[in-house]
């Protein structure tokens, strides 16, 4: 099996949200998961997500992307 992609939902302090009503997607390449953030994020903010961080296995792409507008 291949790598996976998933995001970690977290509060604005980079607090894990574990709320089982978010969605649990899994994704086979980077470019999935972001375009699914890309289509998301403004139902996650409106559930009380702040940030997210992307996660290729256990491995941390990038973390503490905000979901609000600059």
């Amino acid at each position: 099996m291949g790598m996976t992609w998933r995001w970690r939902y977290e509060d604005a302090n980079g607090a894990e949200l574990t709320d089982r009503s978010l969605p649990s997607e899994i994704f086979t390449s980077q470019s999935d998961a972001e375009s699914w953030l890309g289509e998301s994020w403004r139902d996650l903010l409106d559930a009380g997500v702040e940030q997210v961080t992307l996660l290729e296995d256990d491995r941390v792409e990038y973390a503490g992307m905000s979901l609000r507008p600059a």
